[in-house]
Protein backbone atom coordinates (compact mmCIF):
# COMPACT_ATOMS: atom_id res chain seq x y z
CA UNK A 1 0.00 0.00 0.00
CA UNK A 2 1.37 3.37 -0.76
CA UNK A 3 0.14 4.80 3.20
CA UNK A 4 -1.43 7.97 0.88
CA UNK A 5 -3.75 8.85 2.66
CA UNK A 6 -3.66 7.16 6.34
CA UNK A 7 -2.93 4.14 7.49
CA UNK A 8 -6.39 3.28 8.38
CA UNK A 9 -8.59 5.06 6.05
CA UNK A 10 -6.33 3.30 3.36
CA UNK A 11 -6.38 -0.08 4.48
CA UNK A 12 -10.16 0.12 4.81
CA UNK A 13 -10.28 1.51 1.33
CA UNK A 14 -8.75 -0.89 -0.43
CA UNK A 15 -11.11 -3.21 1.79
CA UNK A 16 -13.93 -2.40 0.57
CA UNK A 17 -13.22 -1.11 -2.66
CA UNK A 18 -11.19 -4.55 -4.35
CA UNK A 19 -12.37 -4.29 -7.51
CA UNK A 20 -11.64 -0.60 -8.10
CA UNK A 21 -8.32 -1.40 -7.23
CA UNK A 22 -7.85 -4.11 -9.38
CA UNK A 23 -9.47 -1.41 -12.37
CA UNK A 24 -7.50 1.04 -11.63
CA UNK A 25 -4.33 -0.67 -12.09
CA UNK A 26 -5.77 -1.39 -15.70
CA UNK A 27 -6.19 2.46 -15.93
CA UNK A 28 -3.33 3.64 -15.31
CA UNK A 29 -1.73 1.43 -18.58
CA UNK A 30 -4.15 2.98 -20.68
CA UNK A 31 -4.80 6.83 -19.38
CA UNK A 32 -2.42 9.33 -18.09
CA UNK A 33 -2.56 8.96 -14.22
CA UNK A 34 -5.46 6.47 -14.59
CA UNK A 35 -8.33 8.67 -14.87
CA UNK A 36 -10.54 10.57 -17.86
CA UNK A 37 -10.98 13.50 -16.36
CA UNK A 38 -8.55 15.61 -13.86
CA UNK A 39 -11.47 15.76 -10.80
CA UNK A 40 -11.53 12.31 -11.11
CA UNK A 41 -7.99 11.46 -9.92
CA UNK A 42 -7.54 10.69 -6.02
CA UNK A 43 -5.40 8.47 -4.23
CA UNK A 44 -4.79 5.75 -3.34
CA UNK A 45 -7.33 5.17 -6.67
CA UNK A 46 -10.75 6.24 -7.68
CA UNK A 47 -13.91 4.31 -7.38
CA UNK A 48 -15.45 2.73 -10.48
CA UNK A 49 -19.19 3.05 -10.67
CA UNK A 50 -21.55 0.23 -12.37
CA UNK A 51 -25.02 2.25 -11.96
CA UNK A 52 -26.79 5.11 -10.38
CA UNK A 53 -30.63 5.94 -9.38
CA UNK A 54 -31.58 8.91 -7.94
CA UNK A 55 -29.43 10.46 -5.24
CA UNK A 56 -27.58 6.96 -5.23
CA UNK A 57 -24.49 5.56 -7.17
CA UNK A 58 -23.91 1.47 -7.20
CA UNK A 59 -19.80 0.87 -7.56
CA UNK A 60 -18.16 -2.35 -9.00
CA UNK A 61 -17.90 -3.60 -5.59
CA UNK A 62 -21.59 -3.27 -5.06
CA UNK A 63 -21.68 -0.41 -2.81
CA UNK A 64 -24.88 1.82 -2.45
CA UNK A 65 -22.91 5.37 -2.43
CA UNK A 66 -24.78 8.85 -1.67
CA UNK A 67 -23.37 10.89 -4.94
CA UNK A 68 -22.83 14.55 -4.63
CA UNK A 69 -20.69 15.15 -7.59
CA UNK A 70 -24.49 15.10 -9.60
CA UNK A 71 -22.86 14.27 -13.21
CA UNK A 72 -20.25 17.28 -12.58
CA UNK A 73 -23.37 19.52 -12.41
CA UNK A 74 -25.17 18.09 -14.97
CA UNK A 75 -27.72 16.35 -12.95
CA UNK A 76 -30.55 18.54 -11.33
CA UNK A 77 -33.36 15.81 -11.30
CA UNK A 78 -30.83 13.10 -9.78
CA UNK A 79 -29.60 9.60 -11.93
CA UNK A 80 -31.99 8.25 -14.63
CA UNK A 81 -35.03 9.99 -14.01
CA UNK A 82 -37.75 8.21 -15.74
CA UNK A 83 -38.34 11.14 -17.92
CA UNK A 84 -35.29 11.81 -19.41
CA UNK A 85 -34.67 7.65 -19.75
CA UNK A 86 -37.47 6.73 -21.40
CA UNK A 87 -36.95 10.12 -24.02
CA UNK A 88 -33.75 8.70 -24.47
CA UNK A 89 -34.51 5.23 -24.71
CA UNK A 90 -37.71 6.28 -26.92
CA UNK A 91 -35.09 8.29 -29.55
CA UNK A 92 -32.31 5.99 -29.52
CA UNK A 93 -33.98 3.70 -31.33
CA UNK A 94 -35.14 5.98 -34.05
CA UNK A 95 -31.17 7.29 -34.07
CA UNK A 96 -28.68 8.94 -32.35
CA UNK A 97 -26.42 10.59 -35.00
CA UNK A 98 -28.66 11.93 -38.24
CA UNK A 99 -26.01 14.15 -39.64
CA UNK A 100 -28.98 16.88 -40.34
CA UNK A 101 -31.58 19.07 -39.05
CA UNK A 102 -34.28 17.47 -36.98
CA UNK A 103 -37.48 18.40 -35.25
CA UNK A 104 -36.20 17.96 -31.83
CA UNK A 105 -33.36 20.81 -31.78
CA UNK A 106 -36.24 23.36 -32.92
CA UNK A 107 -38.51 21.96 -29.59
CA UNK A 108 -34.95 22.12 -27.42
CA UNK A 109 -33.89 25.61 -28.69
CA UNK A 110 -37.63 26.63 -28.00
CA UNK A 111 -37.51 25.38 -24.46
CA UNK A 112 -34.29 27.47 -23.69
CA UNK A 113 -35.42 30.43 -25.18
CA UNK A 114 -38.99 30.22 -22.87
CA UNK A 115 -36.75 29.57 -19.48
CA UNK A 116 -33.08 31.95 -20.22
CA UNK A 117 -34.33 35.53 -20.20
CA UNK A 118 -31.04 36.62 -22.12
CA UNK A 119 -31.71 33.76 -24.88
CA UNK A 120 -33.06 35.89 -28.44
CA UNK A 121 -31.88 33.18 -30.42
CA UNK A 122 -28.93 30.56 -29.61
CA UNK A 123 -26.42 27.63 -30.96
CA UNK A 124 -26.25 24.53 -29.67
CA UNK A 125 -21.97 22.93 -28.99
CA UNK A 126 -20.86 19.91 -27.51
CA UNK A 127 -19.66 21.35 -23.95
CA UNK A 128 -19.89 24.37 -21.62
CA UNK A 129 -16.08 24.53 -22.85
CA UNK A 130 -17.35 25.41 -26.61
CA UNK A 131 -19.67 27.59 -25.29
CA UNK A 132 -17.37 30.28 -23.57
CA UNK A 133 -14.96 29.84 -26.78
CA UNK A 134 -17.59 30.84 -28.92
CA UNK A 135 -18.70 33.71 -26.96
CA UNK A 136 -15.33 35.25 -27.07
CA UNK A 137 -15.13 34.69 -30.84
CA UNK A 138 -18.67 36.05 -31.28
CA UNK A 139 -17.76 39.24 -29.09
CA UNK A 140 -14.49 39.85 -30.99
CA UNK A 141 -16.45 39.39 -34.60
CA UNK A 142 -19.16 41.88 -33.24
CA UNK A 143 -17.42 44.32 -31.67
CA UNK A 144 -13.96 44.31 -33.74
CA UNK A 145 -12.57 44.20 -30.39
CA UNK A 146 -9.63 41.61 -29.07
CA UNK A 147 -9.21 42.29 -25.48
CA UNK A 148 -11.40 40.25 -22.71
CA UNK A 149 -11.75 40.87 -19.27
CA UNK A 150 -12.30 37.43 -16.93
CA UNK A 151 -12.34 37.28 -13.11
CA UNK A 152 -9.73 35.45 -10.68
CA UNK A 153 -10.34 32.17 -9.55
CA UNK A 154 -13.52 31.83 -12.05
CA UNK A 155 -13.76 28.52 -14.60
CA UNK A 156 -15.04 28.88 -18.22
CA UNK A 157 -13.83 26.04 -19.13
CA UNK A 158 -10.38 24.19 -20.19
CA UNK A 159 -9.38 25.99 -23.62
CA UNK A 160 -6.11 28.50 -24.18
CA UNK A 161 -8.25 31.80 -24.23
CA UNK A 162 -9.83 31.21 -20.79
CA UNK A 163 -7.84 28.54 -18.37
CA UNK A 164 -5.80 31.32 -17.02
CA UNK A 165 -6.43 32.15 -13.25
CA UNK A 166 -9.00 29.26 -12.79
CA UNK A 167 -7.70 28.59 -9.63
CA UNK A 168 -5.03 29.59 -6.74
CA UNK A 169 -2.47 30.11 -6.15
CA UNK A 170 -3.35 34.05 -7.19
CA UNK A 171 0.28 35.58 -5.94
CA UNK A 172 1.84 35.14 -9.13
CA UNK A 173 -0.13 37.76 -11.12
CA UNK A 174 1.53 36.63 -14.74
CA UNK A 175 -0.96 33.39 -14.26
CA UNK A 176 1.21 31.30 -16.70
CA UNK A 177 -0.25 28.52 -18.27
CA UNK A 178 1.57 25.37 -19.41
CA UNK A 179 0.66 24.90 -23.31
CA UNK A 180 -0.85 28.24 -23.78
CA UNK A 181 1.13 31.13 -25.34
CA UNK A 182 2.23 34.53 -24.14
CA UNK A 183 0.50 35.85 -27.46
CA UNK A 184 -3.29 34.23 -26.24
CA UNK A 185 -2.71 35.31 -22.48
CA UNK A 186 -2.05 38.66 -23.07
CA UNK A 187 -5.49 39.56 -24.93
CA UNK A 188 -6.68 38.58 -21.41
CA UNK A 189 -7.37 41.41 -18.63
CA UNK A 190 -7.57 39.14 -15.31
CA UNK A 191 -9.20 40.78 -12.36
CA UNK A 192 -9.82 40.35 -8.53
CA UNK A 193 -13.57 40.45 -8.29
CA UNK A 194 -16.02 42.14 -6.43
CA UNK A 195 -14.51 45.49 -7.05
CA UNK A 196 -16.85 47.45 -9.91
CA UNK A 197 -13.54 50.54 -9.76
CA UNK A 198 -12.10 47.98 -11.03
CA UNK A 199 -13.54 46.98 -13.63
CA UNK A 200 -13.83 50.04 -14.87
CA UNK A 201 -10.74 51.25 -14.27
CA UNK A 202 -10.03 48.31 -16.70
CA UNK A 203 -12.33 49.30 -19.07
CA UNK A 204 -10.73 52.40 -19.54
CA UNK A 205 -7.70 51.53 -20.04
CA UNK A 206 -8.32 47.89 -22.32
CA UNK A 207 -11.33 48.94 -24.18
CA UNK A 208 -12.34 45.26 -24.13
CA UNK A 209 -14.57 43.51 -27.00
CA UNK A 210 -16.65 41.44 -23.89
CA UNK A 211 -16.24 40.55 -20.03
CA UNK A 212 -16.98 37.60 -18.99
CA UNK A 213 -17.90 36.33 -15.34
CA UNK A 214 -18.97 32.84 -13.82
CA UNK A 215 -22.35 33.58 -12.31
CA UNK A 216 -22.06 32.11 -9.09
CA UNK A 217 -18.58 33.05 -8.26
CA UNK A 218 -15.07 31.25 -8.51
CA UNK A 219 -15.36 28.16 -9.46
CA UNK A 220 -19.11 27.56 -8.32
CA UNK A 221 -19.28 29.51 -5.51
CA UNK A 222 -15.89 29.61 -3.64
CA UNK A 223 -15.99 33.15 -3.67
CA UNK A 224 -19.00 34.22 -3.65
CA UNK A 225 -20.21 37.18 -6.10
CA UNK A 226 -20.69 40.25 -3.58
CA UNK A 227 -24.30 41.44 -3.32
CA UNK A 228 -25.44 43.66 -6.44
CA UNK A 229 -21.87 42.94 -7.96
CA UNK A 230 -23.81 41.42 -11.04
CA UNK A 231 -26.56 43.86 -11.45
CA UNK A 232 -23.13 46.54 -10.72
CA UNK A 233 -21.56 44.98 -14.36
CA UNK A 234 -24.84 44.77 -16.24
CA UNK A 235 -25.24 48.97 -15.63
CA UNK A 236 -21.13 49.29 -16.64
CA UNK A 237 -20.78 47.40 -19.73
CA UNK A 238 -24.01 48.73 -20.97
CA UNK A 239 -22.73 52.36 -20.43
CA UNK A 240 -19.37 51.79 -21.48
CA UNK A 241 -19.99 49.43 -25.10
CA UNK A 242 -18.39 46.65 -23.55
CA UNK A 243 -20.14 43.20 -24.05
CA UNK A 244 -21.17 41.14 -20.81
CA UNK A 245 -21.18 37.07 -21.03
CA UNK A 246 -22.71 35.13 -17.83
CA UNK A 247 -21.10 32.32 -17.68
CA UNK A 248 -24.25 29.95 -16.39
CA UNK A 249 -22.76 26.09 -17.12
CA UNK A 250 -22.97 25.41 -13.79
CA UNK A 251 -25.99 27.79 -12.68
CA UNK A 252 -28.15 28.06 -15.32
CA UNK A 253 -30.86 25.79 -15.03
CA UNK A 254 -29.86 24.86 -11.17
CA UNK A 255 -30.17 28.08 -9.25
CA UNK A 256 -33.73 28.52 -10.93
CA UNK A 257 -34.99 27.65 -14.23
CA UNK A 258 -33.56 30.92 -15.80
CA UNK A 259 -30.48 30.70 -14.06
CA UNK A 260 -28.53 33.61 -12.42
CA UNK A 261 -29.84 36.06 -14.38
CA UNK A 262 -33.49 35.21 -13.32
CA UNK A 263 -32.59 35.26 -10.10
CA UNK A 264 -30.65 38.54 -10.12
CA UNK A 265 -33.28 40.20 -13.05
CA UNK A 266 -30.61 40.90 -15.27
CA UNK A 267 -30.14 40.37 -18.93
CA UNK A 268 -26.57 39.35 -20.41
CA UNK A 269 -25.76 39.72 -23.66
CA UNK A 270 -24.76 36.84 -24.29
CA UNK A 271 -25.21 33.35 -22.17
CA UNK A 272 -22.84 29.81 -21.76
CA UNK A 273 -24.92 27.29 -21.11
CA UNK A 274 -24.17 23.50 -20.57
CA UNK A 275 -24.78 20.63 -18.18
CA UNK A 276 -28.09 20.44 -16.97
CA UNK A 277 -29.24 21.75 -20.71
CA UNK A 278 -28.92 18.64 -22.03
CA UNK A 279 -30.05 16.77 -19.10
CA UNK A 280 -26.99 15.11 -17.82
CA UNK A 281 -25.94 14.02 -21.88
CA UNK A 282 -23.06 15.70 -23.96
CA UNK A 283 -24.23 19.08 -24.88
CA UNK A 284 -23.98 22.90 -23.91
CA UNK A 285 -25.16 26.10 -26.26
CA UNK A 286 -24.78 30.44 -26.50
CA UNK A 287 -27.80 32.39 -26.36
CA UNK A 288 -28.41 35.54 -26.42
CA UNK A 289 -28.79 38.72 -28.27
CA UNK A 290 -30.21 38.11 -31.81
CA UNK A 291 -28.26 41.15 -32.95
CA UNK A 292 -24.92 39.25 -32.00
CA UNK A 293 -25.35 35.65 -32.77
CA UNK A 294 -25.90 36.74 -36.91
CA UNK A 295 -22.06 36.64 -35.89
CA UNK A 296 -22.75 32.91 -36.49
CA UNK A 297 -24.74 33.37 -39.89
CA UNK A 298 -24.18 33.18 -42.97
CA UNK A 299 -24.01 36.72 -45.16
CA UNK A 300 -24.12 38.27 -42.13
CA UNK A 301 -23.98 42.24 -41.22
CA UNK A 302 -20.32 42.33 -40.04
CA UNK A 303 -18.96 40.64 -43.25
CA UNK A 304 -17.22 38.42 -41.67
CA UNK A 305 -19.16 34.57 -40.71
CA UNK A 306 -17.56 32.81 -37.30
CA UNK A 307 -16.79 29.36 -38.10
CA UNK A 308 -18.92 26.91 -36.35
CA UNK A 309 -19.00 22.73 -37.32
CA UNK A 310 -18.88 20.61 -34.71
CA UNK A 311 -20.11 16.77 -34.83
CA UNK A 312 -22.81 16.27 -32.25
CA UNK A 313 -24.18 19.74 -32.03
CA UNK A 314 -27.53 19.20 -31.02
CA UNK A 315 -27.42 15.68 -31.87
CA UNK A 316 -30.78 14.14 -31.04
CA UNK A 317 -29.78 11.90 -28.30
CA UNK A 318 -28.56 14.96 -26.39
CA UNK A 319 -32.18 16.96 -27.52
CA UNK A 320 -34.79 14.35 -26.07
CA UNK A 321 -32.72 14.36 -22.61
CA UNK A 322 -32.72 18.10 -22.87
CA UNK A 323 -36.17 18.76 -23.70
CA UNK A 324 -37.37 15.99 -20.96
CA UNK A 325 -35.39 17.50 -18.51
CA UNK A 326 -36.18 21.60 -18.91
CA UNK A 327 -39.63 20.62 -19.18
CA UNK A 328 -39.40 18.55 -15.19
CA UNK A 329 -37.81 22.03 -14.11
CA UNK A 330 -39.54 24.80 -15.98
CA UNK A 331 -41.92 25.16 -13.11
CA UNK A 332 -38.89 25.42 -10.57
CA UNK A 333 -39.81 23.05 -8.05
CA UNK A 334 -36.97 20.88 -8.64
CA UNK A 335 -34.20 24.02 -8.20
CA UNK A 336 -36.41 24.86 -4.78
CA UNK A 337 -35.92 20.92 -3.56
CA UNK A 338 -32.22 20.71 -4.70
CA UNK A 339 -31.84 24.28 -2.85
CA UNK A 340 -33.95 23.60 0.28
CA UNK A 341 -31.53 19.98 0.42
CA UNK A 342 -28.36 21.52 0.24
CA UNK A 343 -29.06 24.48 2.97
CA UNK A 344 -30.43 21.33 5.66
CA UNK A 345 -27.08 19.65 4.46
CA UNK A 346 -24.80 22.56 5.12
CA UNK A 347 -26.29 23.04 8.86
CA UNK A 348 -25.71 19.72 9.50
CA UNK A 349 -22.26 19.67 8.69
CA UNK A 350 -21.46 22.73 10.67
CA UNK A 351 -23.12 21.60 13.60
CA UNK A 352 -21.12 18.38 13.65
CA UNK A 353 -17.74 20.40 13.41
CA UNK A 354 -18.81 22.96 15.90
CA UNK A 355 -19.84 19.96 18.44
CA UNK A 356 -16.64 18.08 17.12
CA UNK A 357 -14.39 21.20 17.95
CA UNK A 358 -13.13 20.88 13.87
CA UNK A 359 -11.19 24.18 12.38
CA UNK A 360 -13.45 23.65 8.93
CA UNK A 361 -16.40 25.31 8.09
CA UNK A 362 -19.24 24.85 5.71
CA UNK A 363 -20.83 26.96 3.28
CA UNK A 364 -22.42 27.99 0.05
CA UNK A 365 -25.36 29.15 -2.37
CA UNK A 366 -28.52 27.62 -3.73
CA UNK A 367 -27.56 23.60 -4.30
CA UNK A 368 -24.28 24.00 -3.73
CA UNK A 369 -22.06 22.97 -0.90
CA UNK A 370 -18.30 23.97 -0.43
CA UNK A 371 -15.86 22.83 2.77
CA UNK A 372 -13.53 24.77 3.61
CA UNK A 373 -11.14 23.63 5.88
CA UNK A 374 -8.57 25.04 8.19
CA UNK A 375 -10.69 28.25 8.94
CA UNK A 376 -9.97 29.96 12.11
CA UNK A 377 -13.31 32.68 11.97
CA UNK A 378 -16.48 32.93 13.60
CA UNK A 379 -19.24 30.06 13.50
CA UNK A 380 -21.83 30.26 10.92
CA UNK A 381 -25.06 31.57 12.12
CA UNK A 382 -27.13 31.59 9.55
CA UNK A 383 -27.42 29.88 5.85
CA UNK A 384 -26.56 33.23 4.48
CA UNK A 385 -22.78 32.99 5.75
CA UNK A 386 -19.50 33.40 3.82
CA UNK A 387 -15.80 32.80 5.86
CA UNK A 388 -14.25 35.89 6.27
CA UNK A 389 -16.54 38.03 5.19
CA UNK A 390 -16.08 36.66 1.02
CA UNK A 391 -12.49 38.27 1.58
CA UNK A 392 -11.27 36.68 -1.86
CA UNK A 393 -7.27 36.45 -0.78
CA UNK A 394 -8.37 34.17 1.89
CA UNK A 395 -11.28 32.28 0.70
CA UNK A 396 -9.72 31.20 -2.52
CA UNK A 397 -6.65 28.93 -1.66
CA UNK A 398 -5.55 25.82 -1.87
CA UNK A 399 -5.68 23.45 0.48
CA UNK A 400 -3.88 20.39 1.79
CA UNK A 401 -3.97 17.87 -1.69
CA UNK A 402 -3.46 14.75 1.15
CA UNK A 403 -5.63 16.26 3.30
CA UNK A 404 -8.19 16.45 0.28
CA UNK A 405 -7.82 12.68 -0.76
CA UNK A 406 -8.54 11.26 2.84
CA UNK A 407 -11.40 13.56 3.35
CA UNK A 408 -13.01 12.22 -0.23
CA UNK A 409 -11.74 7.93 0.76
CA UNK A 410 -13.07 8.81 4.74
CA UNK A 411 -16.42 9.60 3.11
CA UNK A 412 -16.38 6.97 0.61
CA UNK A 413 -15.87 4.78 3.40
CA UNK A 414 -18.96 5.84 4.86
CA UNK A 415 -21.40 5.75 1.94
CA UNK A 416 -20.84 9.30 0.03
CA UNK A 417 -18.77 10.83 -2.53
CA UNK A 418 -18.23 13.87 -2.54
CA UNK A 419 -16.91 16.29 -5.20
CA UNK A 420 -13.28 17.23 -3.94
CA UNK A 421 -14.13 19.76 -1.47
CA UNK A 422 -17.46 20.96 -3.10
CA UNK A 423 -20.48 19.31 -3.55
CA UNK A 424 -24.23 19.92 -5.38
CA UNK A 425 -27.19 18.84 -4.53
CA UNK A 426 -29.70 17.21 -6.44
CA UNK A 427 -33.96 17.56 -6.17
CA UNK A 428 -33.89 13.74 -5.58
CA UNK A 429 -32.10 13.82 -2.32
CA UNK A 430 -34.46 13.87 0.25
CA UNK A 431 -34.34 14.39 4.13
CA UNK A 432 -33.16 10.26 4.39
CA UNK A 433 -30.46 10.96 2.39
CA UNK A 434 -29.10 14.17 4.01
CA UNK A 435 -29.44 13.04 7.48
CA UNK A 436 -27.58 9.70 6.40
CA UNK A 437 -24.51 11.84 4.93
CA UNK A 438 -24.71 14.32 8.08
CA UNK A 439 -23.74 11.08 10.15
CA UNK A 440 -21.43 9.65 7.64
CA UNK A 441 -19.46 13.11 7.55
CA UNK A 442 -19.46 12.53 11.10
CA UNK A 443 -17.87 9.18 11.27
CA UNK A 444 -15.41 10.33 8.23
CA UNK A 445 -14.26 13.27 10.83
CA UNK A 446 -13.95 10.85 13.61
CA UNK A 447 -11.54 8.87 10.75
CA UNK A 448 -9.89 11.43 10.06
CA UNK A 449 -9.05 12.11 13.69
CA UNK A 450 -8.22 8.89 14.11
CA UNK A 451 -5.08 8.83 11.74
CA UNK A 452 -4.04 12.14 12.34
CA UNK A 453 -5.49 14.75 10.39
CA UNK A 454 -7.16 16.65 12.62
CA UNK A 455 -6.30 17.74 16.20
Amino acid sequence: MSQAVGQQIEADFFAKFPTSAKMYQQACTLFPSGVTHDGRYMKPFPIYVDHALGAHKYDVDGNDIIDYWSGHGSLILGHSHPAMVKAVQEQVAKGTHFGACHELELEWGELVRQLVPSCEMLRFTSSGTEATMMALRVARIATGKTKVIKFAGHFHGWHDLLAQAAEPPHDDKTYAMPGVTDGVSEELIILRPNDLDLVARAIAEHDPACLIIEATGSRWGVVPLAEGFLQGLRKLTEEKGVLMIMDEVISGFRVAPGGMQEVRGIVPDLTSLAKIVAGGLPGGCLAGRADLMQAIAFDNPFGQKMKHPGTYNANPLSAAAGIAVLKQIADGEPCRQASESAAKLRAGMNEVLTRKNVDWVVYGQFSIIKVFPGYDGPRPTDDSFVPYENDFDRLDRKHDAQLGHAFRCALLLNGVDWFGWGAMTTAAHSDAEIKFTVNAFERAIDALRNDGYIE
